[in-house]
């Protein structure tokens, strides 16, 4: 990664911008063991407490790893209830790079945060439909399956549409 991923401008950007790189060798104690860390490259994304929110393991492409890393930090806000902010994360994937790898995981992981904002439970059915049109052989279609029986929603109120 670090003669093609990391010298990316996008990537670089990014980084810049919205996290705090800290590379550790995968030798290094206490890290590598405390993390769990068995192969390179191992990216983990934490929170300011430590705690691990998503981890991708092996090469990962420039024009792949600007979403990777968007969909760990919609996975932080999540994990600590800040639906909003997962949203605004989650929809920056689905809008700049729709047919990346994390745009599956983003659909769904976004129609749970509008049902946990709204408690309207045919969120989790528009993106079962959204995943059925867009991805139906991705994982996350399957992992979405049962949400089809849930009744579709009623349309968007203009609060929710700005957030998804």
């Amino acid at each position: 990664m670090d003669a093609v991923s990391y010298p990316d401008e996008k990537v670089i950007d990014f980084l810049g911008e919205y996290v705090v790189a800290c590379r550790v060798p995968s030798s290094s104690e206490p890290l590598s063991s405390e993390y769990g860390i068995k192969w390179t490259p191992t990216l983990v994304l934490l929170d300011g407490e430590g705690r691990e929110h998503h981890r991708t393991i092996g090469f990962i492409p420039p024009e792949e790893l600007v979403p990777t890393l968007f969909l760990g930090i919609a996975k932080a806000h999540f994990n600590r209830d800040e639906y909003d902010d997962a949203l605004k994360a989650l929809g920056r994937i689905l809008e700049d790079y729709p047919r990346c790898d994390e745009a599956p995981e983003a659909i769904y992981m976004q129609g749970i945060c509008l049902y946990k904002s709204t408690r309207n439970a045919g969120r989790l059915r528009e993106a079962y439909d959204r995943l059925l049109s867009e991805f139906p052989s991705s994982a996350w279609f399957k992992r979405a399956y049962p949400y089809r029986l849930l009744e579709a929603a009623p349309p968007m109120k203009e609060e929710e549409r700005k957030a998804a």
